[in-house]
């Protein structure tokens, strides 16, 4: 039995690059640090929160690159006159990617208490009908 891909598909042409992106994606070997949430907060727009205790603005960025919303962090290293009896609070550095969708465009970063929100917004696609003209041969 032969198995049949997105891209090889009769009906889907054009969608080879879709394809690559879900394994670029799926072997993308996410820790889970920092946890995070997506949200959908209207139709057009989504909300994506991490969560960085510990890590101030200045200790991230926030770049778009290649369609992919990434996010580092990387503390200081203030901590050598410090003595912890107990660490439970990460403070390692990070890199979490989002693959994001044509027309997505990434709004503002806004950190609250912990939290990083970072808001996009979906270009909404205007329907576009195409009349292509029939020609005729010449025999």
């Amino acid at each position: 039995m032969t198995k049949l891909t997105l891209g090889a598909h009769p009906y889907m042409l054009g969608f080879e690059q879709l394809e690559r992106l879900l394994e670029r994606s799926a072997k993308s070997g996410n820790e889970g640090y920092p946890p995070f949430n997506i949200e959908q907060t209207s139709d057009t727009s989504y909300r994506i929160t991490l969560a960085v205790a510990g890590f101030a603005e200045n200790d991230m960025s926030v770049t778009v690159e290649d369609r992919q919303l990434v996010i580092r962090g990387r503390q200081n290293d203030d901590m050598s006159e410090r003595v912890f009896l107990h660490r439970g609070i990460a403070g390692r550095q990070f890199q979490r990617s989002f693959v994001l969708a044509d027309g997505v465009e990434v709004g503002a970063a806004i950190m609250e208490n912990g939290l990083l929100h970072i808001d996009l917004t979906r270009a909404t696609p205007e329907t576009v009908v195409q009349t292509i003209k029939i020609n005729k041969t010449r025999a």
